[in-house]
C-alpha cells in the first residue's frame, strides 16, 4: 500500500510510560503519529501504580521521621495519622502528571485518540470509542502497549468484600485493622510497610521460601528481619489453602509453614500481573502470545509485519523504565536508526519499602549457577559516616564481580534511599567497567554512595573503612 494510504506512520495503542514514549520519539523522528487510549494517560505506573504508590510511601517516611524526630534533638509528636489525606495527596500527584503527559503530546503533535482498539490484520485498527461510535485507521507500524493487570485469585474474587487490589489499596473508604497481604514481591511488600507505619497489623503470605525472591538471598533476609521487627508477620514457602469470610473477616488456612492459619479484614491480593491481550484483534494476526504476555523479537517486533509489542504486554521485567527504553528503541529501529536490544540483566529494579531495595544484574546464586568464578564484596551502612549522621544505618551495599574479567555481575543496595543510588551501577554496566575503573572513581564524601565504592574495594581486598 502506498505511503499516502496510511492515516499514520505509527499508532500506539496504550498511553503508559512506554507507549506515550515511543510516541514522544516518533514524533521527534517526524512520523505522524497517533496514540489511542481508553482511560487515562501515563497508564496504570502514573495514575495507580509507580507514582501514586510513592507517594503514599513518602507520607509513611515522614510519619517514620516524625515519630523518630526526638533521636535528633526535635521535640515533636504525631497528633493523628490522616491517611484520607495522605491519599489525597497521592491522587494530586497522579493527576498533576497525568494533565503533564497531555501537556506532551500536543506539545510533539501527537494525535491522541480516546477509545479501544483492535487490529484487523494488514495495517488495519479500528478505535471504538466509548459512546459505540467507531473508527477505522491504517498505519505502517502498530506498537501494542497495552500493558498488564493484577492477576486474581479465585479464593479472593475481585469485587468481593474485603477483597483489594493494588487500586483499593491506594483509595481505601477506609483503613482496615488487620490485612493480609498475599505475595511478598515489590507490589506486596511496598503496600504491607506503608499500611504498617499507620498502624494496620500486617500479615504477608509468599508461596515462595522468601520474601523479594528475585532479589539477592542476602537482601530479602535483611528486608525480612526488618520488617519482622516492625510487627509485620511473615509467612514463606507457604500457599492458601482454604479462604473464607466471617463475621467481616477474612479466615484464611495456609498449607505449608506449619500448616498455620490467618485472620483480617482485608485481604490484599498482590501475586502477579497477567499481560492485557485480550480483546485486541490479536486472532486476525501473526502475533503470537505465551501465558497471557505477546512474544517479541530483539526490537520488539511480534511475528506480524508491522505490529511490535514493548512493555508489560512483551513480558519481564514488568518495570516502567524497561517499557519506556523498549519503546524509544522499537521506534528508533522502525526509523532506520541503530538501535541495541535490551539486556534485562542491565535493568534496574527498586522496591520502594522500608528499607528500600535497589539491584542490578546477577544475585549472587545466579552469578555462581551461570559459571562465573566470583569475587563478592559487601560494605555496611553503619560504617558510612553520611548514614551515621542522617540515622540511617541500616542496609548494606553488596557487589557481585566476574573474578576473571573483573566484570560487575551485579549489585545490590538495601537501605535509605538506595533507590536513588543504583543508577551508578546501572551506568558502570553500561559502561562495561571493570573492578579497577570503579576503584578508581572518586566518589565524594561525605555521602551514602561511598558505601558502593568500599563494596568494589571489599570484594578485591582494599576496603579502607571497615
Amino acid at each position: 500500500m502506498a505511503a499516502k494510504e496510511h492515516d499514520f506512520d505509527l499508532i500506539v495503542v496504550g498511553g503508559g510510560p512506554g507507549g506515550y514514549v515511543a510516541a514522544i520519539r516518533a514524533a521527534q523522528l517526524g512520523m505522524r503519529t497517533a496514540l489511542v487510549e481508553k482511560d487515562k494517560l501515563g497508564g496504570v505506573c502514573l495514575n495507580w501504580g509507580c507514582i501514586p504508590t510513592k507517594a503514599l510511601l513518602r507520607s509513611a517516611d515522614v510519619l517514620r521521621l516524625v515519630r523518630n524526630a526526638k533521636t535528633f534533638g526535635i521535640d515533636a509528636t504525631v497528633g493523628g495519622v490522616d491517611v484520607a489525606a495522605m491519599v489525597a495527596r497521592s491522587r494530586a500527584v497522579a493527576e498533576r502528571l497525568n494533565k503533564g503527559v497531555a501537556g506532551l503530546m500536543k506539545k510533539n503533535g501527537v494525535s491522541v485518540l480516546v477509545g479501544h482498539a483492535r487490529l484487523g490484520g494488514g495495517g488495519g485498527l479500528q478505535v471504538e470509542a466509548a459512546d459505540g461510535t467507531r473508527r477505522a485507521l491504517r498505519a505502517k507500524h502498530i506498537i501494542l502497549a497495552t500493558g498488564a493487570r493484577a492477576r486474581e485469585l479465585p479464593m479472593f474474587p475481585a469485587g468481593e468484600d474485603g477483597v483489594w487490589s493494588y487500586r483499593e489499596a491506594l483509595v481505601p473508604a477506609s483503613v482496615p485493622n488487620s490485612m493480609i497481604v498475599i505475595g511478598a514481591g515489590a507490589i506486596g511488600i511496598e503496600f504491607a510497610s506503608f499500611y504498617r507505619a499507620v498502624g494496620v497489623d500486617v500479615t504477608v503470605v509468599e508461596m515462595a521460601d522468601r520474601i523479594l525472591p528475585v532479589e539477592d538471598a542476602e537482601v530479602s533476609a535483611h528486608v525480612a528481619s526488618s520488617l519482622a521487627r516492625d510487627g509485620i508477620v511473615i509467612h514463606t514457602g507457604a500457599a492458601v489453602k482454604s479462604a473464607s469470610r466471617r463475621d467481616g473477616q477474612w479466615q484464611v488456612a495456609l498449607e505449608g509453614d506449619g500448616g498455620r492459619s490467618a485472620q483480617a479484614d482485608v485481604v490484599l491480593v498482590a501475586a502477579g500481573i497477567v499481560g492485557n491481550v485480550e480483546d485486541l484483534g490479536l486472532e486476525h494476526t501473526a502475533v503470537k502470545v505465551d501465558r497471557t504476555h505477546i512474544v517479541t523479537g530483539p526490537y520488539c517486533e511480534t511475528g506480524e509485519p508491522g505490529v511490535h509489542a514493548i512493555g508489560d504486554v512483551a513480558g519481564a521485567p514488568w518495570l516502567a523504565h524497561k517499557a519506556s527504553h523498549e519503546g524509544v528503541l522499537c521506534v528508533e529501529h522502525i526509523a532506520g536508526q541503530p538501535a541495541h536490544p535490551l539486556d534485562p540483566l542491565r535493568v534496574p529494579a527498586c522496591t520502594y519499602s522500608h528499607p528500600q531495595v535497589a539491584s542490578v544484574g546477577l544475585t549472587e546464586e545466579r552469578a555462581i549457577e551461570a559459571g562465573h568464578r566470583i569475587r563478592v564484596g559487601r560494605f555496611p551502612f553503619a560504617a558510612n559516616g553520611k548514614a551515621i549522621a542522617m540515622g540511617a544505618t541500616e542496609g548494606f551495599a553488596k557487589v557481585v564481580f566476574d573474578e576473571a574479567s573483573g566484570e560487575l555481575l551485579g549489585a545490590h543496595l538495601v537501605g535509605e534511599e538506595v533507590a536513588e543510588m543504583i543508577q551508578g551501577f546501572a551506568v558502570a554496566q553500561t559502561l562495561e567497567a571493570t573492578e579497577a575503573e570503579l576503584m578508581a572513581t572518586i566518589f565524594p564524601h561525605p555521602t551514602m554512595s561511598e558505601a558502593m565504592h568500599e563494596a568494589v574495594l571489599n570484594a578485591w581486598g582494599r576496603t579502607l573503612h571497615l
